[in-house]
C-alpha cells in the first residue's frame, strides 16, 4: 500500500490498522537566567503584593514589612535596585572580595562582637564585625550595610588562602536594615536562617532531582515538577507529625525508618485502625506521627 508523501516537518506514526501524520514538535530551548530575570522577578513580586510596593510609593504607606533573603547569587545591583524601589528590605550574601579583605584588615580586633544562636545563647567561636564605615557601598543604594562573620572552620568547610592565614572562615552579607532595627548579632542571626533553603535543595536532590531519568524533555519536565512535591510532603510531615531526631532527618533516613515500614490499614467498628510491625524499632515514632496528624486534621 502506497502512502502519500508527508509534508516537511512531519513524522509518520502507526496507530494499529490506520496511519496518521503528526506534525513534528520543535525541540524546546533552555531559558537563560540573567540579571534582568532578577529584576523582572522583583517587579512581579511587588506588583502582586499591592502593599505600597510600587516604584515611587511612600515607604510610610507600606502595610506589611517584606524581607528578601538570598545567597551571593542574588548580589546583583539591578536586583537590589528593584527591591529598593519597591520598599522591600533585603539581606543578601556578599562575596569576600579583595576590597572586603582590605577593610577587614583595618578593623580593630577588640571591636568584634559575639554571634548568637536562635535561643539567645552565645554562638561558640562565632564573631561579627560591621565593615560599613570602611567600605564604599554607594553603588548598592542608600542605607546599605556590610556585616562580616568569622568562625572556626568546621569539618569539610571550603577555605580560601585568606582564611588559612587568619585561621577563621569568613562570610559576609549586605543589608539595608536601619541601625535601630536591632544590633549586628540579631541581623546576622536573621540572615543565617536562609541556610535552611540549602538544606531543602539538598533534600530535594535526594527525592529525585539529582538525576533526570528520561531522554525526553517533556518527561523530565514532569519529573522535575513532581520531585519537589515529594520533598515538600516530607518537609510538611517533619513540621507537623515527626519529633526528636526524625524532625531533622535526611530523606534517606526517613525512607528507611518511616516510609518502608510494613503496615496494614483496616476498618473495625467504623474506625480506621493502623497495624504496624511491633518489632520495628521506629514503630512508636510512626504511631505518634499518626496521632499528631489526626489531632491536627480531625
Amino acid at each position: 500500500m502506497a502512502f502519500p508523501r508527508s509534508a516537511p516537518g512531519a513524522t509518520r506514526r502507526a496507530n494499529r490498522s490506520r496511519r496518521c501524520f503528526v506534525p513534528a514538535t520543535p525541540a524546546p530551548t533552555t531559558p537563560r537566567i540573567t540579571s534582568s530575570c532578577w529584576t523582572r522577578w522583583s517587579l512581579a513580586c511587588r506588583a502582586s503584593t499591592g502593599w505600597a510596593n510600587e516604584p515611587g510609593d511612600d515607604p510610610s504607606l507600606v502595610r506589611r514589612h517584606i524581607l528578601v533573603r538570598a545567597d551571593s547569587a542574588g548580589a546583583s545591583r539591578s536586583f537590589v535596585r528593584g527591591l529598593l524601589e519597591a520598599n522591600i528590605e533585603y539581606s543578601i550574601g556578599h562575596q569576600v572580595s579583595a576590597k572586603v579583605r582590605e577593610a577587614l584588615l583595618l578593623f580593630q580586633e577588640e571591636d568584634w562582637v559575639q554571634a548568637i544562636e536562635a535561643d539567645g545563647t552565645v554562638r561558640e567561636g562565632g564573631f561579627l564585625a560591621e565593615l560599613t564605615p570602611l567600605m564604599d557601598l554607594s553603588s548598592w543604594g542608600d542605607g546599605a550595610r556590610l556585616i562580616m562573620r568569622r568562625e572556626r572552620p568546621h569539618a569539610g568547610a571550603q577555605l580560601s588562602l585568606f582564611d588559612f592565614s587568619e585561621g577563621y572562615r569568613h562570610t559576609c552579607f549586605i543589608t539595608n536594615a536601619p541601625d535601630n532595627d536591632g544590633d549586628v548579632a540579631v541581623l546576622e542571626l536573621r540572615h543565617r536562617g536562609h541556610a535552611r533553603v540549602e538544606d531543602r535543595i539538598r533534600n530535594w536532590k535526594d527525592c529525585g532531582l539529582a538525576n533526570l531519568p528520561f531522554a525526553s524533555f517533556t518527561q523530565n519536565l514532569a519529573w522535575v515538577a513532581a520531585s519537589p512535591v515529594a520533598g515538600s510532603l516530607l518537609a510538611w510531615a517533619q513540621l507537623t507529625c515527626l519529633d526528636d531526631e526524625l524532625k531533622k532527618a535526611e530523606p534517606k533516613t526517613l525512607r528507611y525508618r518511616i516510609l518502608h515500614v510494613a503496615a496494614v490499614l483496616v476498618r473495625r467498628g467504623r474506625r480506621l485502625v493502623l497495624r504496624l510491625d511491633e518489632t520495628w524499632p521506629w514503630a512508636p515514632a510512626l504511631q505518634r506521627a499518626f496521632l499528631k496528624l489526626r489531632s491536627t486534621f480531625p
